[in-house]
């Protein structure tokens, strides 16, 4: 078998440029390439400073999400070490800041780039500076519509608190609305997060929930509370490993009802690419005391529902005793 052909790009040797992404991508591995040198003055912006985890395919395999940069990555890539509870040790995150690294990645074929929602400052401290809402429609041919529908009472919800958002489409069937902030308590955010999820669910209960139990939804949009402090959430402009490889890509508020996430794949984008790299991302803002306080008092919703889980199994449990 002939050696794979090398080329160069950014400076970064590439290989295997004419190979299928994964399967059901459309799109080759030169395609990745190409997008991601043509976004990176759009996707840099996301990922500086932000501790990078991705998630990297091959055809005829599963995905898998790599968060420690392997020893073999090359040494001008910036590492952040973050001690990690449940696995009980360091893990060396990178740090995606140049047109070589997100190179270098996707020749690694790394497809999918999720940032952390806090920020390493100059002093290399650790700011939170987003809020996400992730609205999680059911199965459907009309899903997409559905998380759009729900993402514009996550608005209005915002609107009455005083704060502002922006919207992006997940890249799969969702739909993200992401509050920038100035800082503060990862756990005073997480709060406002259940917070703003609970009155999104309150103001349109028929298209809306906050169940984390699939089975209890109902057919409504979840309105996903939990990307929150050491989370992290599919960058904007970053490709999908899904059919097509289509994009999560920022939209205006007024032009949410009228796309549809097959409207932005990897092969399609690019002539989309403006000069602005997001127009509607509004200023950081503080979030409001009482916000904070309302959201302290709601359950977290994994936890929530596994308590929820164990009174059921409990109830099955003595309805079989009884019988």
């Amino acid at each position: 078998m002939a050696a794979a052909t090398t080329q160069t790009r950014a400076g970064v040797p590439v290989t295997s440029l004419d190979s299928e992404l994964f399967d059901g991508a459309g799109a080759t591995k030169r395609d990745l390439l190409d997008y991601l040198e043509a976004v990176a003055p759009f996707l840099l912006p996301e990922l500086t400073g932000r501790p990078l985890s991705v998630i990297r395919v091959r055809p005829g395999q599963q995905p898998f999400m790599q968060k420690n940069l392997p020893a073999s990555a090359p040494d001008w890539i910036p590492r952040v070490p973050i001690w990690a509870e449940a696995s009980h040790r360091e893990v060396s995150y990178a740090l995606c800041e140049e047109t070589r690294t997100l190179v270098w990645f996707g020749n690694q074929r790394a497809v999918e780039y999720h940032p952390t929602l806090h920020r390493r400052g100059a002093d290399d401290a650790s700011v939170l500076d987003r809020l996400v809402v992730d609205l999680d429609p059911p199965e459907g041919s009309d899903a997409f519509a559905a998380a759009a529908a729900v993402a514009l009472v996550v608005r209005e919800v915002l609107s009455g608190c005083g704060l502002a958002g922006a919207v992006k489409t997940s890249g799969s069937k969702g739909v993200h609305v992401v509050v920038p902030l100035a800082g503060g308590d990862p756990a005073d955010a997480a709060a406002a997060t259940r917070a703003l999820a609970a009155r999104t669910a309150a103001l349109d209960p028929d298209r809306a929930t906050v169940e984390y139990v699939k089975a209890d939804r109902g057919g409504r949009v979840f309105v996903d509370s939990t990307r929150a402090g050491g989370a992290t959430v599919v960058a904007a402009w970053s490709p999908r490993i899904r059919p097509g490889t289509p994009v999560s890509w920022p939209l205006a508020w007024d032009e949410l009802t009228d796309v549809h996430p097959s409207d932005f794949t990897l092969r399609a984008v690019t002539a989309r690419l403006g000069t602005d790299r997001w127009a509607e991302l509004p200023d950081p803002q503080q979030l409001p005391a009482n916000l904070v306080a309302e959201g302290h008092d709601i359950p977290v919703a994994r936890v929530a529902a596994m308590h929820e889980g164990r009174r059921r199994a409990r109830r099955r449990r003595e309805t079989d005793d009884t019988d």
